[in-house]
C-alpha cells in the first residue's frame, strides 16, 4: 500500500532562518517526532552534509525502535531538502520544502511517501492518519524551537 502524507505550516519566520535550522540533522531529535539519535554516517562528496549524504536515524514509532538512513537526494537551501530511505524498514522519500510567503513567513512543508504494507501489518490509512499527526506535531515544534511566540 503506498502512502503519500504531507502536512504544511505557515511560520512567521523567513526561509533561510527556518531551511537553516530545519535541514540541520543535527537538530533532527529536537524537533521531529520519535527520532532519538540523528548522526551523519557519510558525507558529502564534498564533505559535510549535501548530496550523496547519509543521515542514521533512530526513531520510536508505535513502542517499536526503528533504525533507517536517509540519504540526501538533492539538498537547494533554502529551499528543498530531499531524502529518501537506503535502509530501513520500508521505502521511504521525505522532502522537506520551504518557500516564502508573500506576508514575510515561510510556509514550510514535509511530504512523507512510502510502502508501509509491511511495517507493521496496520492498515496503510491508519498508518497515514499517525504519520500525518506526527508532520503535523513536527512543524508546530520547528516552530517553537525557532522562538516565535504564536500571536
Amino acid at each position: 500500500m503506498g502512502m503519500d502524507v504531507t502536512a504544511e505550516r505557515l511560520i512567521p519566520l523567513p526561509p533561510e532562518r527556518v531551511a537553516a535550522y530545519a535541514m540541520d540533522w543535527r537538530h533532527d531529535a529536537e524537533w521531529t517526532q520519535g527520532i532519538r539519535v540523528a548522526e551523519l554516517t557519510r558525507e558529502a562528496e564534498g564533505g559535510g552534509f549535501g548530496v550523496g549524504a547519509e543521515v542514521t536515524r533512530t526513531a520510536y514509532f508505535l513502542g517499536r525502535r526503528i533504525d533507517y538512513v536517509l540519504r540526501v537526494a538533492a539538498h537547494e537551501p533554502p529551499r528543498l531538502l530531499d531524502m529518501v530511505s537506503v535502509a530501513g524498514p520500508m521505502p521511504m522519500h521525505v522532502t522537506y520544502t520551504f518557500d516564502p510567503d508573500p506576508g514575510g513567513g515561510t510556509l514550510a512543508r514535509i511530504r512523507v511517501r512510502g510502502d508501509a504494507s509491511g511495517l507493521y501489518g496496520l492498515a496503510a490509512p491508519l498508518m497515514a492518519r499517525k504519520v500525518r499527526s506526527s508532520l503535523v506535531k513536527d512543524l508546530r515544534d520547528l516552530e517553537l524551537r525557532l522562538g516565535k511566540p504564536q500571536g
